[in-house]
């Protein structure tokens, strides 16, 4: 082929690619995802802003949102199995977006008239104005939940179509877009706030989420152009075939219709309800049936195959090794600034971008379930720096003081509950007045505890993320299509409940001095956690879990057969 030819082959691949279901399946996800971070990290400093510097706004809103997603999640995940791909996307993204849109424009409104709202009926307008503030942004957080079950644990499947080596590179590559967007995206809106203001903060997110948003449905209807599984769910092709196969005589007969022989766990609900008579159909009948799809979610996550490997990944969240408020709090005690906690930051979103590559590389040398026990032992060995530190020279811990003595000195004493959660998490730290005293150490050694807790957190995120990657793809592969979403749904609600249990463990022991226990227990429950995936693998390959293939090939021809699709 001459040169010509080799120059236009180049330059229609490279069209291909750009215009693939693929790539703006990246796109929409960059762009939903960077308007999620910038929403998500604007909307707890607007809150503390408008309650006085306080942070009872802020913890209300994380309750609300974590309790809507724990008791939602199931009902979430089976109106996605439920409805057509296209209108659950779509759907989505207009709530999710227009409730942004709506928050941001309140909150202008808010941060513009604060003062004569205060006035209005004794601030009874205020209040309004903040409970719908939180109102409206938990509806943003479920549709938002909506749209990434949607999104990412369905269409990049049928988009990736039979190809595990093609889903495995595009949940690295989306995995990527997260780490790069929940570092980026903060910055943007910080420094759009610093060198402005909270009313301009709040006008800009609001108009990039309505350019956003027309952007996302046209990408959304493009991928679904060019991808025509897309438009029919394995239900309905199931339900297509029994009425061409059974003739409508014997279905009379037999009084049933023929979709009713064989669906799944999630479907039985359905199916009582055809056979129910118009007079059973009451009004506390159509009232029970949130909680019938909620107990049916729940029942069908237990039963699946993959249960101890989701189980695994939830309890991954009950820890307070991550770069979260309640790290970050602490490492202001011990002496860290900002400047020092950014470039730790992005320390960490390097160490997780090494983690999604390596996921992909380690995949195809030792297969999907080999990867996720080596990511484990991985991040475990790293989290042991993190226990060390407990122990280390300039760690605060000191058994001698009460875990409980700074609660109980906030809630009888002059200060209050939010201002017990405020100390650990940027204000000023009061020490008991029964701590021994502190000894001068040198600067190296007065740092070294820190610097090894953030070191083995750094260095977990390699194996975390390679972890959390190989859970993800395993229910992908191993939850049949009709039950996909609810069980991801009630995978998003585990995650919730472990998270909310850890920051109700900071509540009840907020003080410095009991952070090395709050250490030991995270570390304690990613282990509970790696044990539990363990059982998952060694169930599943019983001594061959330990054996090194290669060969993706012979790798695969093991690890499939063991993982069967259906419940």
């Amino acid at each position: 082929m001459d040169n010509s030819g080799t120059k236009k082959t180049c330059m229609e691949s490279t069209r291909d690619f750009f215009t693939s279901a693929k790539f703006l399946i990246y796109m929409g996800h960059a762009l939903s995802t960077w308007g999620d971070r910038m929403w998500n990290f604007a909307v707890a400093v607007f809150l503390v802003e408008l309650y006085g510097n306080s942070l009872l706004l802020t913890a209300v809103y994380g309750l609300v949102v974590a309790g809507s997603v724990l008791l939602l999640g199931a009902i979430i995940g089976d109106w996605v199995d439920k409805n057509p791909r296209l209108k659950v996307a779509q759907t989505s993204l207009l709530v999710q977006n227009s409730c942004v849109i709506a928050c941001g424009v309140l909150l202008m409104l808010v941060f513009q008239f604060k003062d004569q709202l205060t006035e209005l009926y004794n601030g009874w307008i205020l209040t309004t104005c903040y409970i719908l503030v939180i109102t409206i942004a938990n509806i943003a957080n479920l549709a938002s939940t909506a749209m990434s079950i949607t999104i990412q644990r369905d269409w990049v499947v049928v988009v990736a179509g039979q190809d595990s080596s093609k889903l495995a590179d595009m949940n690295a590559t989306v995995r990527i877009i997260d780490q790069l967007t929940n570092i980026l995206a903060p910055m943007l809106v910080g420094q759009i706030m610093a060198f402005g203001s909270h009313f301009v903060g709040c006008g800009f997110i609001s108009g990039w989420n309505l350019c956003s948003m027309c952007v996302e449905y046209a990408l959304l209807w493009k991928v679904y152009q060019k991808t025509p599984a897309l438009a029919v769910k394995a239900g309905q092709k199931e339900q297509q075939q029994e009425l061409k196969q059974l003739s409508p005589t014997k279905d009379l007969e037999n009084g049933q219709s023929p979709e009713e022989s064989s669906q799944p766990l999630m479907n039985e609900t359905s199916i009582v309800a055809k056979s129910d008579s118009p007079k059973q159909r009451s009004c506390c009948y159509q009232m029970a049936e949130p909680v019938r799809t909620f107990k049916a979610g729940w029942v069908a996550y237990y039963n699946q195959n993959i249960f101890f490997a989701g189980m695994s990944l939830a309890f991954l969240y009950m820890t307070v090794l991550g770069f979260d408020c309640i790290t970050t709090g602490y490492a202001y005690t011990q002496g860290l600034n900002g400047s020092v906690l950014s470039l730790l930051m992005g320390a960490s979103a390097i160490s997780g971008i090494c983690g999604t590559v390596a996921f992909t590389w380690v995949r195809k040398k030792c297969g999907l379930i080999r990867t996720g026990f080596i990511s484990g032992m991985a991040q475990l060995s790293c989290l042991i720096l993190c226990v060390i530190s407990v122990f280390a020279p300039g760690s605060p811990f000191d058994l001698s003081v009460s875990p409980f003595q700074d609660l109980y000195t906030h809630l009888i004493g002059e200060k209050t509950l939010p201002e017990a959660v405020h100390s650990l998490t940027g204000g000023n730290i009061t020490m008991p007045t029964t701590a021994a005293p502190t000894q001068e150490l040198p600067p190296m050694q007065s740092y070294m505890s820190v610097s090894l807790l953030f070191a083995g957190v750094i260095a977990a995120r390699v194996g975390l993320w390679s972890f959390d990657l190989t859970v993800t793809q395993l229910i992908q592969e191993n939850v049949i299509e009709s039950e996909r979403g609810v069980i991801n749904g009630v995978q998003n609600s585990m995650n919730y409940l472990l998270d909310l249990l850890h920051f109700i463990m900071v509540i009840l022991a907020p003080n410095p001095e009991a952070f090395g226990l709050l250490v030991i227990i995270s570390v304690s429950f990613v282990a509970m956690g790696h044990m539990m995936y363990f059982r998952f693998a060694f169930r599943s390959l019983g001594n061959r879990l330990f054996l090194c293939c290669s060969p993706e090939q012979k790798v695969e021809a093991v690890d499939n057969p063991s993982l069967p699709t259906t419940v």
